[in-house]
């Protein structure tokens, strides 16, 4: 990959395990709801690594759904919380 390419393909970060997973079932383990400060507790002590966007979109077009944002996860977490109930899951 050439210098131009890489600045077409910036590195982001990708948690491992997706993160909205590990909140789910953290949630679930829970009982209740998880809290502003427990999901970002549980994000800022999650594994996680940079890879270019496009591995990042291949490996969650590969998973089958999106993981939340590092920088707005409790947002995101609240919108996936409601489409997992309104799913019975």
């Amino acid at each position: 990959m050439d210098e131009q390419s890489l600045d077409d393909d910036p590195l982001c970060l990708v948690f491992i395990p997706a993160l909205v997973a590990v909140l789910h079932q953290q949630e679930r383990a829970k009982g209740s709801p998880l809290t502003e400060v427990e999901v970002h507790a549980i994000r800022d002590k999650s594994v996680c690594m940079r890879m270019r966007y496009s591995h990042a979109l291949a490996m969650e077009e590969k998973r089958g759904y999106s993981d939340v944002r590092p920088e707005h996860c409790w947002e995101d977490w609240q919108q996936v919380r409601t489409e997992l109930s309104q799913n019975g899951q």
